[in-house]
């Protein structure tokens, strides 16, 4: 008899674990009798539709345990000629409790969600996701297994109800929003997602299984549709924008108008273009004190190259702040002129992309990009035979005409692989530098996802006053599943690897090996939700000299309570002397970096709460006269309520004893003993009128200053003598301060009306001045920029013209 018993305990088992591995299927019925999108199940076409999406299981933090019947989730799918609808009805035993802040489109904010993942090919390539809060507010993205990308934005409708047992969600996903193919029976990959804030859990409707590296792979399948067709995805987006901008010396006023278009080229691809570009309302930049070797890296903030660039960021040869970016060149001055204008961008004049992929896994991306011939302006004197003085001005080329050009041919391949090709090319019009890169990508994965090899080579061109060529190949493999895994990886860049003129490189003509393990829990411990420790090594080579660039052990911890509180903790030690090639501004010099240890600690209190708090104290100690580096970051957060919500962020560090150029003398390459500072503040506001109407904060104010106490004169064997004869002021005090004040009204589906107050101000002295109250009384007496500008964009679809 006992035998029996555990012949039929094995079969339970093995029942339940399949029914957890394999893939449950749901049958979509076909809307005969309409829906109407009100949040409320009674419609015909959902009481009629028994087919349902139940029995979901948890995600995170316990992987794979069952829903309890109190949060019981029931999904149905029907779908008409025009779009798929769902409907989701979440129960809760306690619906008083359940999180729902109003945010901005696409901020999740402290809210319950519900999410419906589509792949149209049921190829585990990429995914539209498609989230919804117990507020209302939509959220949207394309996914791949590598990334989400929220800047992409549909048209689709949904509406949310709080019930006296939970919630419930309708969505109307027209099919323009999807791509699929023109089969008469669809099989579309499906999962749900219902995420319930205030318990910190997750649940899918498949099991995801997250000893497995990919997502992607382990989707449902939605089953039923039938005879359907890709509608014509044509949308046009005119805008207008007005421009007022006051300072105290002038006074501006601007008015344009443009139009952008999407259009579905087939099934798969999606042309956007751009036809006379306004980026007025866009983030402002960063301004810092910045004292490094390169140049500042900027984060984009322009919606066409932030939109829909998954396909474009492969290979990393793509930095799109280099279109519209620095002028390339800089006017030819005689000692009798003077430059008087130096514009710092160039002028977009149109830009277009073409992005998509096929049903047999092809992903293809192709973006142009042309920029406007730009001028400086140089003023000058002239004496004529009977010694005269004659003022004069002239213009000279600093930028032409110039064109930007990237191709990607990205092939995917049974779920979870790829091959890529990727070509960045940029063309300047007359005898300014051109330069073309091309990049070979793979990422390979098991079929199990246990293991990956990705690698790459990439090969780069510069036709210039001296042409040259150069390359970088990596290769990595990893052990991407379990409770143990690990990286091992190695790397050369040649010193001619240039990919500068339409992407970003910083480091060159180096070697390298790493090697990284770590450890992680699977599912909740006894006081903690997620646990991980990371081990590495790392040793950088620079390739002529066979110095050691870089070479460090690190450990980083990271974990999560299960209260909800986040800690990280990271310790790096760099028992070697490095030598930093990049510091001197010369080639083939160096700086040499002391032994040093680093450590900082981050607390995240539970982010659910309407207080919460994080800080970060870092510290780097050097084995150098008294050489210490030490910072602070703080960050308050006040939820007042569900519309209205404050988050302040003070960052502040300090750099004792820090080496760094300067400039040169007699003697060759100076190096200065400064010590530094650094303060900035940031401010956010939120307050939501309604789902589709907020008003917006963004201030911050940044102050760093450095102050150089004594100068040395680099060696050839990178160290440093006393250098007493140079006496320059090489000091630096900066202060910058910007204020966003906005108004959104998404009016119509697609459609905006914004309203921007900006300010901002810049002062930057060679005294150093240590007293904040002084710094920002010179701030603010300096000359204020005031800008207050209107945009309206409204959004056509073609579908509904034509009808």
């Amino acid at each position: 008899m006992y035998k029996y018993y555990r012949i039929l305990i094995f079969i339970a088992l093995f029942t339940t674990i399949n029914s957890f591995s394999q893939k449950k299927t749901l049958e979509a019925n076909f809307n005969a009798k309409g829906i109407v999108i009100d949040g409320r199940p009674d419609d015909t076409g959902w009481t009629e539709n028994k087919n349902i999406a139940s029995n979901f299981i948890m995600f995170d933090p316990d992987n794979g345990k069952p829903i309890s019947e109190n949060k019981k989730t029931e999904v149905k799918v029907s779908y008409d000629n025009d779009a798929i609808y769902i409907l989701a009805t979440l129960y809760d035993d306690e619906p008083n409790k359940i999180q729902r802040e109003i945010t901005n489109r696409d901020v999740f904010g402290v809210s319950d969600h519900f999410s419906v993942n589509i792949n149209g090919y049921n190829d585990s390539q990429q995914d539209f996701r498609f989230y919804v809060s117990a507020a209302g507010v939509q959220m949207d993205c394309i996914a791949t297994e590598a990334e989400e990308d929220y800047s992409w934005d549909a048209i689709w409708d949904s509406k949310v109800a709080i019930t006296n047992y939970g919630w419930v969600v309708e969505m109307k996903i027209p099919y323009a929003a999807l791509r699929f193919s023109r089969a008469e029976k669809q099989v579309w990959g499906i999962n749900f997602k219902r995420e319930i804030k205030r318990d910190i859990q997750t649940y899918t409707w498949n099991h995801v299984d997250t000893k497995i590296g990919a997502v992607l792979t382990q989707a449902g399948i939605l089953e039923g549709i039938e005879n359907i067709k890709p509608p014509t995805r044509l949308f046009f987006i005119p805008y207008t924008s007005t421009y007022y901008q006051q300072d105290d010396i002038t006074s501006d006023r601007t008015f344009k108008a443009g139009l952008d278009i999407k259009y579905g080229i087939n099934d798969s691809f999606t042309l956007d273009a751009i036809l006379i570009p306004d980026f007025g309302q866009t983030k402002f930049d960063n301004a810092i004190l910045y004292l490094d070797p390169f140049e500042q890296k900027l984060e984009e903030n322009r919606p066409f190259f932030t939109e829909g660039t998954n396909l474009f960021n492969i290979g990393n040869l793509f930095y799109s702040r280099r279109i519209g970016g620095f002028p390339s060149r800089e006017p030819t001055v005689s000692d009798s002129e003077q430059i008087t204008e130096y514009p710092s961008t160039v002028n977009l004049l149109n830009a277009v992309k073409v992005s998509g992929r096929t049903e047999n896994g092809l992903g293809i991306g192709f973006l142009n990009a042309v920029t406007k011939k730009t001028y400086a302006t140089i003023e000058g004197t002239t004496v004529d035979s009977f010694n005269n003085q004659q003022q004069t001005s002239r213009k000279e080329v600093i930028e032409p005409l110039a064109n930007y050009n990237l191709i990607v041919l990205d092939q995917r391949f049974n779920g979870n692989s790829s091959v890529s090709f990727v070509n960045a090319n940029t063309t300047r019009n007359g005898d300014f530098r051109d330069a073309n890169a091309s990049a070979l990508v793979f990422d390979l994965s098991t079929k199990a996802n246990t293991y990956n090899l990705y690698g790459d080579f990439k090969y780069s061109t510069v036709n210039d006053i001296e042409n040259y060529d150069g390359f970088k190949t990596a290769l990595n493999f990893a052990k991407t599943s379990g409770q143990y895994r690990y990286t091992v990886s190695g790397k050369y860049i040649s010193s001619n690897y240039d990919i500068n003129d339409l992407g970003l490189v910083f480091y060159t003509n180096y070697h390298n090996a790493l090697v990284n393990g770590s450890y992680r829990i699977l599912n909740p411990t006894k006081y903690f939700n997620t646990f991980k420790i990371e081990q590495e090594l790392n040793l950088e080579l620079q390739n002529t000299t066979g110095k050691m660039q870089e070479g460090w052990y690190k450990t980083l911890i990271k974990a999560r309570t299960k209260k909800n509180h986040y800690m990280e903790f990271a310790l790096v030690l760099n028992p070697f002397e490095t030598y930093d090639f990049y510091e001197p501004r010369v080639a083939g010099r160096y700086l040499q970096i002391p032994k040093r240890l680093s450590s900082y600690f981050g607390m995240e209190f539970n982010r659910n709460n309407a207080f919460t708090f994080d800080f970060t104290p870092s510290i780097a100690v050097y084995d150098q006269d008294d050489r210490i580096t030490y910072g602070l970051a703080v960050g308050p957060k006040y939820r007042f309520n569900d519309k209205f919500s404050l988050y302040f962020v003070m960052d502040y560090s300090k750099r004792k004893n820090d080496r760094g150029w300067v400039g040169f003398d007699d003697t060759g390459i100076v190096i200065g003993q400064r010590d530094r500072e650094i303060l900035q503040n940031d401010l956010t506001g939120k307050y939501a009128i309604n789902k589709k109407m907020t008003i917006n904060l963004t201030a911050r104010y940044y102050w760093s200053y450095s102050d150089n106490k004594r100068f040395w004169s680099l060696q050839d064997d990178g160290t440093v003598v006393a250098d007493p004869t140079f006496n320059l002021n090489k000091n630096r005090n900066f202060n910058s301060f910007n204020a966003d004040l906005s108004y959104s009204w998404w009016f119509a589906p697609g459609s905006e009306l914004s309203i921007l107050y900006r300010n901002y101000s810049q002062e930057s002295a060679n005294v150093v001045e240590r007293n904040i109250s002084q710094n920002l009384k010179n701030l603010f007496g300096t000359n204020q920029t005031n800008i207050l500008s209107i945009s309206v964009r409204y959004f056509i679809d073609y579908n509904r013209l034509k009808n």
